[in-house]
């Protein structure tokens, strides 16, 4: 904490006092969070043992189900994405439940209004308990089904901690050191699954860049403005090399992401950037997803590339399709 603070804050009056009073507040937030996954897992299994009884391969969370994954918390994410609810409802539910969000900071990553969060929230706890959906740890082979909405669980917390919602700090470095954790478990488990090699590799390219994105007043520092020698150069080439062997696979949501952030690490200036290729990739990347905000990217990238009537134009179309409203 103090090699990532001080040369960026500077060093305090009283260095000693702040390390001790830092130790000691980090050692609270991990009892409270090992506290949390506590009351989650007896939650869950009560859940479990109340639910209406599944099929005999489905076990509850002292069973058989999930012995290949090494990690209570990821375990419980598995749990909670469970299939009969809607994607975005699961994915939600459970970054409410699990990821420590709340539902402004879950609004926001969805790109929906705070209210619209909090109907679907609710709709989807109503839709568990009048169904009698069990809450039970998957066994290993159901894990393929729930994979997309865990990697969006794991993608989501990262988000909010890279660019925080509230709060005093824009970065809320916890949450990023948590999901790239989780991410690397889950691609020890699944090591040729290109989407989690795609999510990993993403988180660290983009967290590669932490030391330089805020200023010594605390304010934001664009990527264009950052001081790329502070950047990690580790995570850097480790986020190349899984972005590298995600793409072998062919493009995926993550995976053409990391490919973008890639081409920005490649270089040691702003203005040696391959925006015609970060075009394309964006290109790729809005025929896979359809998404109006993947697409207001790629216009950004087309005007760094120099094509700025085409890049209006293109932000143009999209305000007539009414896609942006809001």
């Amino acid at each position: 904490m103090a090699l990532e603070r001080w040369p960026v804050q500077g060093v305090p009056s009283n260095p000693g006092a702040w390390i001790t009073t830092t130790a000691r507040n980090k050692a609270i937030d991990r009892l409270r969070r090992e506290r949390r996954l506590a009351e989650k897992r007896k939650e869950l299994e009560r859940m479990a043992a109340d639910g209406a009884e599944g099929p005999a391969s489905e076990t509850a969370t002292g069973g058989e189900g999930m012995a290949a994954v090494p990690d209570d918390r990821l375990q419980l994410i598995f749990g909670c994405c469970h299939p009969a609810l809607a994607l975005d409802a699961r994915v939600a539910l459970t970054l409410r439940a699990l990821g420590g969000l709340t539902t402004d900071e879950i609004a926001r990553a969805f790109v929906v209004p705070v209210p619209t969060m909090a109907q679907r929230l609710v709709r989807a706890k109503r839709k568990i308990r009048e169904a009698g959906i069990p809450f039970r740890i998957p066994p290993d082979h159901l894990l393929p089904e729930r994979l997309r909405s865990v990697l969006a669980v794991l993608y989501l917390i990262f988000n909010e901690g890279y660019s925080a919602t509230f709060g005093e700090s824009l970065v809320r470095r916890e949450l990023c050191v948590e999901a790239i954790r989780l991410a690397r478990v889950l691609t020890a488990l699944m090591p040729d699954e290109p989407e989690v090699l795609g999510l990993l590799a993403l988180m660290l390219l983009q967290d590669s860049r932490r030391d330089a994105r805020m200023s010594p007043g605390g304010e934001l520092v664009l990527l264009e403005d950052q001081d790329r020698s502070r950047w990690d150069r580790a995570e850097i080439r480790e986020g190349m090399e899984l972005a590298g062997r995600a793409l072998r696979f062919g493009p995926g949501f993550y995976a053409l992401q990391a490919a973008i952030a890639d081409v920005h690490s490649e270089t040691s200036r702003a203005d040696e950037t391959d925006w015609p290729r970060i075009v394309a990739l964006y290109g790729e990347l809005a025929e896979i997803t359809g998404s109006p905000v993947v697409q207001l990217n790629q216009a950004a990238a087309v005007a760094m590339a120099g094509d700025v009537e085409e890049a209006l134009a293109m932000v143009g179309d999209l305000q007539a399709s009414g896609q942006l409203a809001g």
